[in-house]
This record gives C-alpha cells, sequence and structure tokens, in this order.
C-alpha cells in the first residue's frame, strides 16, 4: 500500500498493488501452459479433419494469397477465449441502471455459437455498467427532457458541425461544459473513443514527443500512433519515471539531430480503467510546469464520478484547471449518454474545430443525446434548483468506501486508489474468470471479468463498477455470496 502525504496532496493519497503470491502466479502459469498444451493438441486434430474448426480463416482456393487472417495471433481466441466467451458479449434488454434485465442464451458448440432460449433473466445486480452516477435511467427528468427534445429536433443531424449539422442546444452544450469545468471553452463530438484518437493527431505530429503512462487506454494510444510523434511510455504513476523521460527528452533533443523536440505532451489518465487507480496529479503537474511540457488528461472515467462537486479528478485534488493544457472527458459513463468532450483556452479550442478530423468529418451528436448530457449536467451542478446531482456524488463515494472495505475485510486482494469506485478483485487463475462471471450470474449478479491480453498474463481479474444507484442492501448482497 502506498501512502502519499507530499505538500501538494491536500489529502492522504492511498492506493494499494499487491504483488501477485508466488505460489499464485507458479500455478496461474501453469493452467496457461497447459491450456497452451491442449490448444496445440486441438489445432493439431483440426488440421488433420478430426476436429471441425469454426474460427475465420482462408479458404482452400486462397491458400497462395498472403494471409487475410494471421492464424497464429488466433490461437488464444481459438483455445482460450472461446471456452469462456459466454462471460462476455451478454445481450441486455433494459437500462443499464442498478438492475439489469439479461436475454438467456445456451450453446450447443462450446460457445462457439449461441442461441437464445426466449427467457429473460430479470433483476440481475449490475456492477458492470459504467452508470456512476445512476443518470442511465428511462424516467426522470433527464428521461424526459430527451423525449420531449426528439419530438422537436428527431434523432439524427444528417450533417456535420461545419455544414448545416450545428444546432443551438450543441452551443448551449459547449458554454455549459466549459462552465462545469472552470476554463474558457470546450468542443464536443460524437463519440468518447473518436475524441482522444482523432484529437491527439491533431496537436501533435513529426518532430514532437509524446509520454504516455503504460497503462493509459487504447483510444490515447491509437491517437499517439496516429499523430505521428516519437512516443516513450512511462511505469504506471511513476513520477521518478516520468521526470526521467523529460529530463532526457530536454538534454538529448530528437534522435540523430539532437534538435530540440517541437513540443512535449504528457498525457495521462484521471482514473485508470483496469487498475482503479487515480492520476497523481499534482505531482504531474508540478513536473509539467517544471520541464515546460504540456498536459493531456483523459477523464473518461473520473468526470462526474471524483470530487465533492462532481467536476473530476482537477476538483478530487483541488487544483486549477487552468493548469491542465487539454482536458478531455466522455459522457458515455457518469451522465449516462453518448461522446466526448475537449476543453481548455479558447485558442485551443478554436484550432481544433478547424484541425480535428472528428470535428471536420463525424456527423453531428444526436439531439436526444445533447439534452440527456445537458440536463444531468446542470443536475450535478445544481442549476436545476434541486440536490439530486449533489446527493449522487456523495452517495457513489459512500458506496465506493463501502464495497471496498468490506472486500478487504473478508480477504480478497483489491487493487487501486481507496476513493475510485472503478474496483479491481484478482482472479488471477484462467479457470477462475469464466467460473467466476458463471456463478455470479447464476446468483443474479452481473459482473465483468477481464484476463489476458487485457492485463498481465498472471493478473486476470473480477472488475466492479460501483454505482450511486446501488443501495447498500444490493452491495452486502453481492459481498454475502462471496463468503
Amino acid at each position: 500500500t502506498e501512502i502519499n502525504k507530499y505538500s501538494q496532496y491536500n489529502r492522504p493519497f492511498l492506493e494499494s498493488f499487491e504483488e501477485t503470491p508466488m505460489l499464485v502466479a507458479v500455478l496461474t502459469y501453469m493452467g496457461y501452459g497447459i491450456l497452451t498444451i491442449f490448444g496445440y493438441l486441438r489445432d493439431f486434430l483440426r488440421h488433420w479433419k478430426i476436429e471441425r474448426c469454426h474460427i475465420a480463416r482462408e479458404k482452400e482456393e486462397q491458400r497462395d494469397f498472403v494471409p487475410l487472417y494471421q492464424d497464429f495471433e488466433n490461437f488464444y481466441t481459438r483455445n482460450l477465449y472461446m471456452r469462456i466467451r459466454d462471460n462476455w458479449n451478454r445481450p441486455i434488454c433494459s437500462v443499464p441502471g442498478a438492475k439489469v434485465d439479461l436475454m438467456e442464451r445456451t450453446s450447443r458448440d462450446y460457445n462457439w455459437t449461441f442461441e437464445y432460449t426466449g427467457r429473460v433473466v430479470l433483476d440481475v445486480i449490475n456492477l458492470g455498467s459504467y452508470n456512476y452516477l445512476g443518470f442511465a435511467e428511462n424516467t426522470g427528468p433527464c428521461a424526459d427532457s430527451a423525449a420531449e427534445i426528439t419530438m422537436k429536433y428527431g434523432v439524427g443531424v444528417a450533417s456535420t458541425r461545419q455544414e448545416i449539422g450545428n444546432l443551438d442546444r450543441h452551443e448551449e452544450l459547449e458554454k455549459l461544459v466549459a462552465k462545469f469545468l472552470g476554463v474558457e471553452s470546450a468542443m464536443v463530438f460524437g463519440m468518447g473513443f473518436a475524441t482522444n484518437s482523432m484529437n491527439i493527431p491533431a496537436l501533435t505530429g513529426k518532430g514532437c514527443l509524446i509520454l504516455s503512462d503504460e497503462l493509459n487506454h487504447a483510444s490515447l494510444v491509437l491517437g499517439a500512433r496516429l499523430s505521428g510523434s516519437t512516443i516513450r511510455v512511462f511505469k504506471h504513476n511513476n513520477m521518478q519515471s516520468l521526470e526521467k523521460l523529460l529530463r532526457d527528452a530536454i538534454v538529448h533533443g530528437q534522435p540523430r539531430t539532437h534538435r530540440p523536440w517541437k513540443k512535449i505532451l504528457i498525457v495521462v489518465e484521471g482514473i485508470y480503467s483496469m487498475e482503479g487507480s487515480i492520476v497523481r496529479l499534482p505531482e504531474v503537474i508540478d513536473l509539467k510546469k517544471r520541464y515546460r511540457a504540456y498536459l493531456y488528461l483523459d477523464e473518461a472515467h473520473s468526470i462526474g464520478a471524483l470530487g465533492s462537486r462532481g467536476r473530476g479528478v482537477v476538483d478530487y485534488f483541488g487544483l486549477d484547471p487552468c493548469d491542465v493544457d487539454v482536458l478531455m472527458g466522455t459522457f458515455t459513463k457518469s451522465f449516462g449518454a453518448a461522446g466526448g468532450y475537449i476543453a481548455g483556452k479558447w485558442e485551443l479550442i478554436e484550432y481544433l474545430r478547424s484541425h480535428s478530423h472528428s470535428a471536420v468529418y463525424a456527423t453531428s451528436m444526436s439531439p436526444p443525446v445533447v439534452e440527456q448530457i445537458i440536463t444531468s449536467m446542470k443536475c450535478i451542478m445544481g442549476e436545476d434548483g434541486t440536490t439530486i446531482g449533489c446527493d449522487r456524488v456523495r452517495k457513489l463515494a459512500e458506496n465506493t468506501v463501502y464495497f471496498r472495505r468490506r472486500l478487504r475485510e473478508m480477504g480478497f486482494i483489491i487493487y487501486g486508489n481507496e476513493d475510485s469506485p472503478v474496483v479491481p478483485m484478482m482472479l488471477y487463475m484462467p479457470a477462475k474468470i469464466g467460473a467466476f462471471g458463471r456463478e455470479m450470474l447464476k446468483r443474479n449478479i452481473g459482473v465483468v471479468v477481464v484476463g489476458f491480453p487485457a492485463t498481465p498474463i498472471i493478473e486476470s481479474r473480477a472488475r466492479f463498477c460501483i454505482s450511486a444507484a446501488h443501495t447498500k442492501e444490493m452491495l452486502d448482497r453481492v459481498t454475502d455470496f462471496f463468503q
């Protein structure tokens, strides 16, 4: 457990990442080894047509072509993932609130294909959705506002913002986001993933350096690669590693020419969605100022879910949002909608309006989605005349602390920060991934289980996402089943 009490922090910073016990690590490697051996045996049987192969592959007449489906790369999918595929892609048929309804399905060929039974599994406790503040709902002011705006504007815009798809509601939303975050200007996009992958290339290019946390989301990684910038990776949340890269970048400059970098961009997340950790933002800002770099902060999971006012990780640490050069976040989680935003100085946003592929070429955000965001954001800000938003932010914080404490008291190894609503519980062994997900569903609890390659091979886990919509009784019921 790490406890930080640097002068930059206004509270103790507690995070826990217990090392995998040696015996567990050995048994986990043995488990994967056995699965791999049987995988090669089954591939041998498939090659000689003894066992049927369902995976996508080239036809016989295309054998001399350059392979379209890389055979070896599919080894894991064929022989490991398929055995436990029933734990993923489960279709739900209700609002993804505190409870969901699941369509029951069965497989007669060991998860290669599924058949629906026609039965619905009702009232499954939902610990998988990113519904942090409980705004994913079909009743209440958000749903009513979205329905009303749909009757007036319709569902689709059928144009880009630069052409004829710029609605007055888009303009209002951008002003509200800027006010919510405490910055000069903001811009919204229809897809959260594209907010990262399409805007980073507009900010950096050849001759620029991106310093990226090793556990950054795939959208950040893709955006960095598309930019053509040089990418260097620092250890997760490790400020010594980041400072060393910054110092080396300034001392040595670009490779071969040793010219100074055009710009250095530090890319981090607010809450890391697989680890449950919170970025050490006060120290990152301190380094950024000292070495005159720029900071790109992805608040996809932290906006709405952290801070006494729900303003994200900047609010959580009591920092000035103007110290972050590029504030990014999504509306898919705490706001129960879709899309993302970039916020910061007015000059930054005006530049992106004409240079971002996601702004110039993408269709505008759907009007009911815009209205869902506006209504939920005003609720969090208290501009709706109620305390519902503040109550939900407080309830989420209470649920997070309570659930984490219960799991620790029961002896489970839990990763992440004490205040993070993303709660990874370590399972380690590959057999436990499928077994845990299935057994929890039998008890009417829906959870997300994660394994390699989304995590290190010996760090498979179950990931719980806590919501303000969860009651104490729901959380108690879940933990009671663990005993």
